[in-house]
């Protein structure tokens, strides 16, 4: 009997000492796979996201086969100004400033939520475009726990005009519809670097809920958003706010 248990422990002790070693390997792969993941998307442009991806993939197996998104990516250069500034005036004003979370946003989220039953976000851009471009819809622990390491790469290997250009490409603009350029071609028919003002502040105002509100038959709640977002625009300098992304360290003969 005595030499069963000790048999039983060595074979335990083996056991665990294997486990260990793919534990410690699997999370060295996943932290060197991921971080060399994000590195390179500063360069390349990425052909689709985990959110793409996972729509299609439901709409499939929903019985869907004719469903397509629609995406074009087209650089920061190519798109209105005014786009970019309605993104930011509509989801994080503190984008320029920030190390990829606002902590005075998500304190005021959660003394809101903590008195309201309608939910209040605090997500910013950098942690939208980490959550829509590598992770899935939906809320869990282990979701929330990748999107902030991928918050953390993306902040510290991407200039915000690399983080900001993502997020205007493949957020969520209309049904199915991701990215600026794809949904003024389908809403406005005209190219993203064309977009007025208010067009751009309807985009910006359909943001939290895409598959519902549309920015080319805007109803009367979205119509004021987009006056608020407008105003919030102005109030930021317009335009030039854009200034604030420049990286220092880039030289003037590049910016």
């Amino acid at each position: 009997m005595r030499i069963n248990r000790i048999g039983l422990r060595a074979t335990w002790k083996r056991l665990r000492t294997r486990w260990g070693r793919f534990l410690v390997y699997g999370l060295l792969i996943f932290f060197l796979g991921s971080a060399l993941q994000v590195l390179l998307l500063r360069w390349l442009d990425p052909w689709t996201s985990s959110v793409m991806l996972g729509d299609r993939v439901a709409a499939i197996l929903g019985g869907d086969l004719k469903y397509r998104n629609a995406y074009t990516w087209v650089a920061l250069e190519d798109i209105s100004p005014q786009a970019a500034i309605a993104v930011i005036a509509a989801e994080d004003q503190q984008f320029p400033f920030h190390a990829g979370f606002d902590f005075k946003s998500i304190r005021q989220a959660v003394r809101q939520n903590g008195q309201s039953k309608r939910v209040r976000g605090a997500s910013t851009i950098s942690q939208q475009v980490a959550k829509n471009l590598f992770l899935w819809r939906g809320r869990s622990w282990l979701r929330k726990g990748l999107e902030v390491w991928y918050t953390l790469l993306i902040e510290s290997l991407w200039p915000k005009e690399r983080i900001l250009e993502t997020y205007l490409n493949i957020a969520e603009m209309s049904k199915a519809t991701f990215g600026v350029e794809a949904a003024a071609q389908k809403l406005f028919h005209k190219p993203a670097r064309k977009l007025s003002r208010r067009q751009a502040a309807l985009l910006a105002a359909v943001l939290p809920n895409p598959k519902i509100f549309r920015a080319e038959a805007p109803s009367r709640y979205l119509n004021r958003r987009a006056d608020h977002i407008q105003r919030q625009m102005r109030a930021l300098g317009g335009a030039s706010f854009l200034n604030e992304l420049k990286d220092d360290d880039e030289p003037d003969a590049q910016r």
